[in-house]
């Protein structure tokens, strides 16, 4: 009855994680999570008032499919002062979240059989998405020694007639590591659409990331409020689309999707306009952890090659320890109670390695790093 398509997509491991984290807390344990990759701040208040007032005002119908023409005009202004590009509010598509954003823009670039360039290891849901539209993920490997950047020399021997789009994410899920302007340069210099997920820009900690838009105008630039704003819950995000393929978009979004909420809509204006104060507040908590996090980690052994600059992850090689990192990261949970991500879940080369989220507070990434600490002496033992 279930498709094979169904049945081949593969589990966003994390989240079984998280699943299991659950059931331990529901019998009284106490787990630290580190593995989640969603900021543990409320909402701004500025976000939640203008949430709050669209309700009363009655602003809980349809909008533009496009987006609320104010908050597509935001979102390009954002862009101008940021980036110093030029994109038309008329060529922003406003989704529920970056998701819908990634579903559009493949949508409309791939036919049966196409390839799309990924990186290994990348974000896991990327393959899922390419799969689930009956084309074809093609896995360029990326190095820690390189902070996990792409090689241009690599990308170029996998090219084909059928690559449709290089999809790049910098900051990364799950290094925390960026692209540098040069490797940005070469990509573009294929000729070939980049699909830029820039989802993590704004926390960046040291240097600053880049917009693909600096380099090209044959990019499809995704980005959303869940990260920079904690807005996860309130689904929202948008892509720049190049002018030819707004309109094919804008249909799919339509029959897919309708638009985005209206509310949430409303909300994201308000943390464009007014949450300046609240990013600066989150973003000095996040380098403080970051810096915590991975000098614990570093003390405690673990050899971080290029230390992450960006988004909430450390991404830590942890083959010393074990090769097997979906059996290490459950026996963590369940002996130390702490939860992490198995490199496994975001491709075969990040096999080995954990990735720890430092989105949450010092007092718990410092309990948790006890934990850890703690079972990995037992291990010596």
């Amino acid at each position: 009855m279930i498709i094979q398509k169904a049945h081949e997509i593969k589990p966003f491991i994390v989240m079984d994680v998280l699943e299991k984290a659950a059931e331990m807390e529901r019998k009284g344990i106490h787990v630290i999570h580190l593995e989640v990759g969603e900021p543990d701040f409320d909402l701004p208040v500025c976000v939640s008032e203008a949430a709050i007032e669209a309700y009363h005002e009655g602003r809980t119908h349809y909008t533009h499919s496009l987006g609320d023409p104010e908050l597509r005009l935001a979102i390009s202004e954002r862009y101008k002062k940021e980036y110093d590009v030029d994109v038309a509010p008329d060529q922003i598509i406003v989704t529920s979240g970056s998701s819908p954003a990634i579903l559009l823009t493949l949508g409309v670039l791939c036919d049966v059989g196409d390839e799309v360039i990924i990186s290994d290891p990348g974000y896991a849901c990327y393959q899922n998405f390419i799969r689930f539209l009956n084309a074809v993920p093609v896995k360029v490997q990326v190095y820690e020694e390189d902070g996990f950047q792409y090689r241009p020399a690599e990308i170029a021997k996998r090219i084909t007639p059928k690559t449709k789009a290089i999809v790049i994410n910098s900051p990364m899920n799950p290094t925390g590591n960026l692209l540098s302007p040069d490797v940005m340069q070469a990509i573009a210099g294929f000729g070939i659409p980049v699909i830029s997920d820039e989802i993590y820009h704004g926390l960046v900690y040291e240097g600053r990331a880049h917009s693909m838009l600096e380099f090209t105008k044959n990019t499809f630039v995704l980005n959303g409020f869940s990260k920079l704003f904690a807005m996860t819950g309130l689904r929202l995000g948008y892509v720049f689309a190049p002018e030819e393929a707004v309109r094919p978009m804008q249909k799919l979004q339509q029959n897919l999707f309708i638009c985005a909420g209206s509310t949430a809509q409303r909300a994201g204006i308000a943390a464009l306009k007014s949450a300046a104060g609240d990013v600066e507040r989150m973003h000095k908590i996040y380098d403080e952890r970051r810096l915590y996090l991975i000098d614990r980690l570093q003390k405690m052994g673990f050899d971080i090659k290029v230390p992450p600059t960006g988004a909430f992850y450390v991404f830590v090689n942890t083959k010393h320890i074990s090769t097997d990192s979906y059996s290490l990261a459950f026996n963590i949970l369940e002996k130390a109670h702490v939860g992490v991500t198995p490199g496994i879940d975001f491709g075969e080369n990040g096999e080995g390695f954990l990735r720890f989220s430092y989105a949450n507070s010092i007092e718990n990434i410092e309990e948790g790093m006890n934990r850890l600490q703690n079972y990995l002496s037992a291990l010596q033992r």
